[in-house]
């Protein structure tokens, strides 16, 4: 009865979207977006489309609110305090599972580049996954795409994610004191946080998503990552305001790939770059590659997130989804229609 009902609640949603006549006008001028972890280079394209005004060029009054993990994000807005996530594109797949529809509308990033590595100090005789069992992993936050990569890496060695313990920690310096410390004996991250622990000796990396191949080798296909998504009502009824967010994203994703270090460093909050200008260009020249150059969702993302959540949970794997309802590229193409730089 439950994969009925959300089959059905799927179908409906995805019959309706292709005859929406998408708006000149923008229905919500003044809207928040959620985000957890602000400061990555996963989410660079929201930054870039922040801080160069792209929002506001596109007539948008754009709020910011930053969590501690995409599932905090995600939280945010079921909660209704805000209106759109820039988060993990599975949490889609996920949703329309929970009979929450959500529809995800121009991507960020082509790879997830969560890291997940190991502590030498605390795990000095590591030799494979399987030593993992028993051990403190380090989490932006439960629930998030961090912790949906280390269950999916866990579950390919025979692990199942309640024979870890899971810690929140961050994405920015409490997830580096945490590992320095000894408080984990493995995290799952992104850059620069990786980037900055490798360069210090306390991270051994044991699976690297920042490689679009790579992780296309991780998940079996190509793993969409962070982009904007929303509840399936708001993206039916507010076709203007999500045309103008794809917009403004479409032009920050053209902008990182065609941008130096240099260019990104100028833009970013001091922040960001947690004290070390060097490791945050390292950082970026790692993580470019992986960041979507034109927003379009590839058409095996979904299936391929799919898997890997149903890798992992029984129930997920069980159910009947519509995996076309939790994307669309339709705001994309129009947004590429545009001559605008």
């Amino acid at each position: 009865m439950l994969n009925r009902r959300h089959l059905i609640a799927s179908t409906l949603a995805s019959a309706a979207l292709p005859h929406l006549a998408f708006a000149q006008s923008i229905e919500k001028p003044k809207l928040t977006i959620a985000v957890g972890g602000k400061n990555l280079f996963y989410y660079l394209p929201l930054t870039i489309a922040e801080q160069l005004g792209y929002f506001r060029d596109e007539g948008l009054d754009v709020t910011i609110v930053d969590f501690a993990g995409g599932s905090k994000a995600l939280q945010a807005v079921v909660g209704g305090s805000a209106d759109v996530v820039s988060g993990a594109f599975e949490h889609t797949v996920n949703m329309q599972f929970k009979g929450q529809p959500m529809r995800a509308f121009v991507l960020q990033g082509l790879a997830p580049q969560v890291v997940l590595g190991i502590n030498p100090k605390t795990m000095p005789n590591y030799q494979s996954v399987a030593d993992l069992r028993g051990k403190k992993i380090g989490v932006t936050a439960p629930g998030s795409s961090t912790n949906v990569m280390v269950n999916y890496v866990l579950a390919k060695a025979g692990i199942k994610s309640s024979e870890v313990s899971f810690v929140g920690v961050g994405a920015a310096n409490g997830a580096v004191a945490a590992m320095r410390s000894g408080q984990i004996d493995a995290i799952s991250n992104l850059d620069p946080v990786i980037t900055l622990l490798q360069r210090s000796g306390d991270l051994k990396i044991v699976s690297d998503t920042r490689i679009v191949s790579e992780a296309e080798k991780v998940f079996g296909g190509p793993m969409p990552a962070a982009c904007l998504y929303a509840p399936e009502p708001f993206v039916r009824a507010n076709p203007g305001t999500v045309q103008a967010l794809t917009n403004a994203i479409v032009r920050a994703d053209r902008w990182i790939h065609s941008a130096g270090p240099g260019d990104v460093i100028k833009v970013v909050p001091e922040s960001y770059l947690l004290g070390d200008r060097a490791i945050y260009i390292d950082g970026f020249l790692a993580a470019q590659k992986a960041l979507s150059p034109d927003g379009m969702f590839p058409t095996a993302g979904a299936q391929t997130a799919y898997r890997a959540l149903a890798s992992v949970d029984p129930k997920i794997a069980a159910a009947k989804l519509d995996l076309d309802a939790v994307y669309t590229n339709e705001f994309v193409k129009k947004a590429h229609a545009r001559k605008r730089g």
